[in-house]
């Protein structure tokens, strides 16, 4: 509810709300997302850079200081409308549209809680589209004074849209306070904030300093003379990146414990994305300080280039790694990566996770029985997110390979199996039914599959998931159980994946 226009109140009415299904077949959802997510972020952070480092360019042509800038400031421009209002435009449709398909109840909360900031960001984004029209369709006749002026305007927009966005996807990993008392602006200010807008805007800076060496040496017109000297000058800002790692380290040191775990050792894929991209970005700042500001070499185009493609893989590593270590949530012990609040666990697993599904299973007749087709339902409504039957990340090649018995335990005590992951909220029947059906997928389909409804084998899942509980997993937790229990007893075999 809103509370005074400002302060808001989630509250959850249903412990899982069922929306009309996307299957994207062997494609993981999440890597759509993900996919779309690193192209956007890379254009938007082009745009926001950009925009400051033309305004540097102007202001420094008005006082002497680079005379080639008014010229290439037309022709880098064009460059950056085509790219942000064209490209950027397109791929934050998508985002929003693909989103809304893939995670409704995420995106549902973020609107809910942060409509008004989002209103605000978007007020922000039509300055942004009417400042940088004037200047691409007048700018070239415009004298300097009133081009600085548009300038700024346009770079002031541009980034004051990151900073309200930069609110609402770092609360999503560090809401702090926000739990407490739901007020939009705990939420907003949230311990990740600052570290993530300092950091973002360095890397548009340096993002549009290596587009624009890449621009120099791509527009005919320029002698090697004056790449040069507008090389050294658009290099500039990459200066910045010596703060990198040090932003980088606070956002680190903000993160929750077992998230900054995840992604320095904990999860192989998270720490190897991390690695990707302060490898990236360590090669990139050390060429530009040491080669470029230091040495004053010149850059090619090949160069150049090279520079921003390791630029676009830095980028492509930090999403990965910022959307990574919010798991087992989407927002932080809040709401699950599958939508299920995180207080909605227990009255599903007595009520089902199912039960008010109203969406038919596509090509139901094809399974063996019933049971599978429950065990479809369950696998869509739990696991669909983050996992296919048979693609990318599929639950098949994931746990195909173990006993039926092992299936049940993991499953039934998943956050601590996975502590990333989480728990399981259905009912015995429907782990039972999801158990089957990846046996069946693994088995190859055959038309005749035995139901299982076993009553010992229901209260023994029962039993581990009462064992295991509601809440999140934790690293420690899962060793305690391996130490106890030893990895035959949990499910877990010693060759095989956990």
């Amino acid at each position: 509810m809103v509370v005074g226009g400002l302060s808001v109140a989630c509250d959850i009415m249903t412990p899982l709300e069922h929306y009309p299904v996307v299957d994207l077949g062997p494609l993981m959802k999440g890597l759509a997302i993900g996919g779309l997510g690193i192209v956007h972020v890379f254009l938007a952070q082009f745009a926001i850079g950009g925009g400051l480092l033309l305004f540097c360019l102007q202001w420094l042509h008005m006082r002497g200081g680079c005379p080639l800038a008014r010229r290439f400031i037309d022709g880098y421009f064009k460059v950056l409308v085509l790219v942000s209002f064209v490209l950027g435009a397109v791929t934050g449709v998508a985002m929003w549209f693909t989103s809304i398909q893939v995670s409704p109840r995420t995106i549902g909360v973020m609107v809910l809680e942060f409509h008004w900031v989002w209103a605000t960001e978007w007020t922000f984004f039509c300055l942004e589209v009417v400042s940088g029209y004037l200047f691409y369709r007048y700018g070239p006749r415009l004298p300097d004074a009133t081009r600085l002026r548009l300038l700024g305007l346009y770079a002031f927009a541009s980034w004051m849209s990151l900073f309200w966005i930069n609110g609402i996807l770092s609360w999503q990993l560090t809401p702090g306070g926000w739990l407490e008392n739901h007020d939009v602006w705990t939420g907003f200010f949230n311990p990740g904030f600052l570290p993530s807008l300092l950091f973002r805007t360095i890397s548009a800076a340096a993002i549009a300093a290596l587009a624009a060496c890449v621009l120099i040496n791509a527009v005919p017109g320029f002698s090697r003379e004056d790449r040069a000297s507008l090389v050294a000058v658009c290099a500039r800002p990459l200066v910045f990146m010596l703060a990198m790692p040090f932003l980088g380290a606070w956002y680190l040191g903000v993160m929750p414990a077992d998230s900054r775990g995840w992604a320095t050792g904990g999860n192989v894929p998270m720490t190897l994305f991390l690695s990707m991209a302060v490898g990236s970005s360590t090669l990139i700042g050390l060429y530009a300080i040491v080669a470029i500001l230091r040495q004053r070499l010149f850059v090619n185009g090949a160069t150049a280039s090279l520079l921003l493609a390791l630029a676009f893989v830095a980028t492509a590593g930090g999403e990965f790694v910022r959307e990574g270590v919010r798991k087992p949530f989407t927002v932080r012990q809040y709401l699950y990566s599958n939508s299920i609040a995180r207080d909605g666990v227990a009255v599903l697993r007595a009520r089902g996770s199912t039960t008010d599904d109203p969406y038919p299973v596509r090509d139901a007749a094809s399974y063996a029985n019933e049971q599978l087709v429950l065990g479809a339902r369950v696998f869509r409504a739990q696991c669909s997110v983050c996992h296919t039957l048979e693609g990318v990340n599929a639950v098949v090649e994931l746990a195909g390979g173990w006993t039926i018995e092992q299936r049940r335990i993991n499953i039934a005590q998943l956050q601590r199996t996975k502590p990333f992951m989480p728990p399981f909220a259905g009912t015995p029947e429907e782990l039972e039914a999801l158990v089957q059906l990846i046996g069946w997928i693994a088995a190859g389909r055959p038309t005749s599959w035995d139901l299982s409804n076993d009553g010992r084998v229901l209260d023994d899942i029962r039993r581990r998931m009462d064992e295991a509980g509601t809440g999140p997993g934790s690293p420690t937790a899962t060793l305690a159980v391996h130490l106890r229990e030893g990895p035959q007893d949990a499910g877990v075999r010693p060759d095989g994946p956990p």
